[in-house]
């Protein structure tokens, strides 16, 4: 129960009082981007600055499953189970054919080079959702300092005729995604100016329009502190599962902090997996956690 701090009676139901923080792996520069595999009962996920994506199994523990990798940030899977990724170094949206290959589908916008995809999801009709901030390209340590050709937006990319659509563009820095159970919301990240005396930290939601097609304005959800929102992910009752500085916060939909699991490092992104989807995969910095809880994350490609 040490790792757990309960603020609403409502986080209570999701505690496990025999479930631990267990760590699976250290010694990474940064990690990002996890997505499980539960038809290969694995997790990959991204050591970004060393430009590898590590591969997790409960018999094999960790390896390297792709070097280099592009800087890769956010990943996903698509509707026929492959892996869908951000490159900040090619500036990409890429995917990994069965076959191994891998095919660009997006890096420019009209005519523009995109910046530095951060974080990608894939909503039920096939589309990809994702954030394209200025972090990726702003230092050398996560893919090389390049110049930005457009501001930070939100897109959508249509797999079966290949368009680019921006769905917002009034971001300071767009970061993390995930949509509600039922997609008619949309959370997004917004992690501006990390740096500055008075950072964003705020989620914001939008209302998904005209079958996925429109968004409503967005407005805040949730604030995160202390630290930021990075990556989150939903579970099935719709409660937020969000990264923060010090460890993971569960925010159920009216926006209210229920409570939190508490991690010793900065947590950057997080996802379901495991069995049932029922175990939290924490990136925390240098370190990959998990920690089984007494809920099920929204089922997603």
């Amino acid at each position: 129960m040490d790792e757990f701090e309960i603020l609403d009676s409502r986080f209570r139901a999701y505690v496990l009082p025999n479930a631990s923080l267990v760590k699976l792996g250290e010694g990474y520069a940064w990690l990002e981007g996890p997505v499980w595999f539960a038809d290969q009962e694995c997790l990959l996920v991204s050591d970004l600055p060393n430009d590898r994506i590590m591969r997790w199994t409960p018999d094999g523990g960790m390896s390297v499953f792709r070097r280099p990798s592009g800087f890769a940030n956010g990943h996903t899977r698509d509707r026929q189970g492959r892996l869908i990724g951000c490159s900040h170094r090619h500036r990409c949206i890429t995917r990994t054919e069965l076959d191994g290959s891998i095919t660009v589908l997006a890096d420019r916008y009209e005519g523009k080079r995109l910046n530095s995809p951060n974080d990608v999801i894939c909503r039920s009709d096939g589309s990809l959702w994702f954030s394209d901030p200025h972090y990726g390209i702003n230092t050398d340590y996560e893919g090389g300092k390049q110049t930005a050709e457009l501001p930070p937006m939100l897109y959508r990319f249509d797999p079966q005729d290949g368009s680019l659509q921006v769905m917002a563009d009034d971001f300071e820095g767009p970061n993390g995604l995930a949509f509600s159970p039922d997609e008619r919301l949309l959370y997004v990240a917004e992690s501006g100016r990390q740096f500055a005396a008075d950072p964003t930290q705020h989620i914001r939601i939008f209302e998904v329009l005209d079958g996925g097609r429109r968004l409503s304005p967005g407005r805040i959800f949730h604030k995160i502190a202390p630290g930021f929102a990075d990556g989150f992910r939903l579970d099935q009752d719709g409660n937020v599962w969000s990264s923060a500085a010090d460890g993971v916060h569960c925010i159920a939909p009216d926006g209210t902090k229920l409570g939190s699991i508490k991690v010793p490092f900065t947590v950057s992104n997080l996802t379901f997996g495991g069995r049932n989807r029922s175990r939290l995969f924490i990136c925390a910095s240098h370190t990959l956690f998990a920690i089984y809880i007494n809920q099920r994350g929204v089922e997603r490609p």
